[in-house]
């Protein structure tokens, strides 16, 4: 749990630099929507390990983190 903690924090620190890159021309909406898709990602899978297990969640984590990506916008 600490180290999940450790991520968010990281994570967290690193997103301004995508939402800065809105106001650049050309700029679009990906890089918010990557921390709100991401925001959201994280308390499914949450979710997922807490209603059904660990193998549960070494299964679903990775699909739904591609279904997301997929459902991003495009530049």
């Amino acid at each position: 749990m600490k180290a999940f903690i450790l991520l968010i924090v990281a994570l967290l620190l690193s997103w301004p630099d995508l939402v800065w890159a809105e106001d650049a021309p050309h700029g679009g909406y990906r890089g918010i929507a990557t921390i709100y898709y991401t925001l959201i990602w994280a308390i499914l899978v949450y979710g997922l390990r807490d209603a059904f297990g660990e193998k549960a969640f070494y299964v679903g984590a990775p699909v739904m983190a591609v279904i997301i990506y997929f459902l991003l916008p495009s530049t």
